[in-house]
């Protein structure tokens, strides 16, 4: 028997998985490329765009089998796969692999993979795994492109043993289409990322899954027993048998909890002594909705908007940005969705905006969020129009990035209410009270000018990701520093309890939205600190929900007075940690 062999990546989808290995090898493509004859290039034309309608109807086909997927999953790809058919469409690949037949004169296949590689350039600049993850995607429909023109299919996963686990280089969102949970039970790949839609997918399917497991394929064979942890992103090869034991156990045991946490769903999230609290959910891209649904979220607390700018030529129109929000909100059946305003800069550069700024927007410190918004203001001021119209089909809060003074909340309330009136005088609906209009709290400056900034706000929602990484100078993305990002460090828990404590006294709602918020280790502090508002990613809302409800508020209290105390980040998560142990 082998030896027991692990490998870590990403823990994409939660849950363990144990099976025989179904080996799938994608393989690089191989793209010939040829130089074409004048009186070739017409015919060279035809094939692509052959090779292209050819994927069109791929699409459809799995369009058509999106009913039949389980849970939310269907939704999930529904939403994926129209934005296929749009790339297949009056795209820049398509197009620019039209131009390159006829102006480099190179053969189809070449034309597709140069104009993906063209592309990839105006993303290597971005250090986001968000903005990556949607690079994922064309190339997803540009490798599709190159295999119908190579006649070279992937093999399907109908025929995989039941009960096998998916074992390959590269999983697609397409791939996941074809998966049927009775027959696969979980994935692995060496590529990919958590915040693509293969994870996003994975998640609905409820699919333990683990991506970007490097030389995860070297010394794997079909038939092999395999491990997938989900949770922590491990894959064990050949695993002994204590360890397939231990394993078990495990998977028993997730199982159990899996099924407690969704007996939660519709329950309030209350504390033992009666404290109510609200858990909102945080949404990156529309294909979410149905996830927040099974969540059992009471709202969407941020809605990042940037995704409408990302990858394009031209700037999203009102109508689109509306027709998008409409819809979201709609979805939340009167719930309230909280759409923050458009925040690129930095490390999410939209070249539509920021190209005409040079490098000024390429560094934290540059222009980002509401800074760079107010000076491109036609931007805004469409985006409020789209926001106000889709105000009319629910509730909506609008959320403003990046603020350090009171000067830029006024200047964008001008704008809001610009918007209004030119939107009445459109004769299109407008809600008869303006929605509120927040802030974000992410600068060191912002959460020590609270008690000003709360005089021109509506409400203040806590970005904890953005705050201690300006308060502690630390990029948690640089290996050289990244220990250093530490959301316990007392000066990141006094900037937090500053802005809620000036929230508080001024009356108005606040909430926490960075990654704290979806940490049940931390929920005690946070709800100690005043905090009744959380808002997180869909899936860890159960998690948190179960925290709240085993812990005592007042108890909570007392714990983060005395935490607030320390000047050690040490003895900080220590006392904190205790806290938790008792519940």
């Amino acid at each position: 028997m082998s030896a027991e062999r692990e490998y870590h990546g990403l823990g994409v989808a939660p849950g363990v998985a144990i099976g025989v290995a179904y080996v799938r090898e994608t393989g690089g493509l191989e793209v010939p490329e040829r130089k074409l004859r004048k009186m070739e290039v017409p015919d060279e034309e035809l094939r692509l765009e052959k090779a292209v309608e050819l994927a069109r109807r791929q699409i459809r086909r799995l369009q058509n089998r999106t009913g039949n997927l389980p849970g939310t999953a269907s939704e999930e790809l529904g939403f994926l796969l129209d934005a296929y058919q749009q790339m297949l469409g009056d795209s820049r690949l398509v197009r620019g692999a039209q131009a390159r037949i006829v102006d480099e004169r190179v053969n189809a296949e070449a034309a597709v993979q140069h104009e993906i590689a063209s592309i990839a350039e105006t993303f290597q600049a971005m250090d986001d795994a968000y903005i990556a993850a949607r690079f994922d995607d064309i190339r997803e429909v540009g490798n599709r492109i190159i295999r119908n023109l190579t006649r070279k299919p992937l093999r399907a996963f109908s025929t995989a043993p039941k009960g096998s686990l998916v074992i390959t280089d590269q999983l697609t969102p397409a791939d996941m289409a074809q998966i049927d949970p009775a027959l696969i039970a979980g994935a692995a790949s060496s590529l990919g990322g958590a915040e693509g839609h293969t994870a996003i997918m994975a998640r609905a399917l409820g699919l333990p899954t683990v991506l970007g497991a490097p030389d995860l394929m070297t010394q794997i064979h079909p038939g092999d027993a395999v491990i997938i942890d989900g949770t922590v992103g491990r894959v064990i090869l050949t695993p002994s048998e204590k360890t397939l034991r231990a394993y078990q156990q495990r998977r028993d045991k997730l199982r159990r909890e899996s099924r407690r946490l969704s007996r939660l769903r519709n329950l309030p999230a209350r504390s033992r002594d009666g404290s109510n609290f609200v858990l909102h959910a945080n949404v990156d891209l529309p294909m979410e909705m149905p996830i927040v649904a099974q969540a059992g979220a009471e709202g969407i607390g941020l809605l990042r908007s940037e995704f409408l700018y990302m990858n394009r030529e031209t700037l999203p129109t009102e109508d689109e940005q509306y027709a998008i929000f409409r819809d979201m909100v709609e979805a939340m059946q009167g719930l309230p969705v909280t759409i923050r305003s458009l925040d690129v800069g930095a490390d999410k550069p939209a070249d539509v905006i920021t190209s005409a700024f040079g490098t000024t927007e390429s560094t934290t410190l540059g222009l980002r969020g509401i800074r760079l918004a107010l000076i491109e203001s036609d931007i805004l001021e469409t985006q409020f129009r789209a926001m106000l119209r889709a105000a009319s089909h629910g509730p909506v809060r609008i959320l403003l990035p990046m603020v350090s003074n009171t000067s830029e909340v006024m200047k964008a309330r001008e704008l809001l209410q610009k918007a209004a009136k030119r939107l009445k005088r459109r004769k299109i609906a407008v809600p008869d009270s303006l929605p509120p209009l927040g802030i974000m709290i992410e600068v060191p400056g912002a959460a020590l000018a609270a008690d000003a900034l709360a005089r021109d706000s509506d409400f203040f929602a806590i970005g904890s990701n953005d705050l201690t990484m300006y308060t502690l100078a630390t990029d948690r993305a640089n290996e050289h520093v990244a220990h250093l990002f530490n959301p316990l460090h007392p000066a990141v828990l006094r900037l937090i309890q500053f802005a809620t404590s000036a929230a508080l006294r001024a009356r108005i709602p606040i909430s926490i939205c960075g990654e704290m918020a979806g940490e049940p280790r931390y929920a005690a502090l946070l709800v100690g600190l005043g905090l009744r508002e959380l808002s997180m990613s869909p899936a860890s809302i159960p998690r948190v929900k179960q925290r709240i409800r085993e812990m005592d508020a007042l108890a909570a209290a007392t714990r983060a007075n005395l935490i607030m105390d320390q000047t050690d980040s040490g003895r900080i998560a220590t006392l904190l940690d205790d806290f938790n142990a008792l519940a």
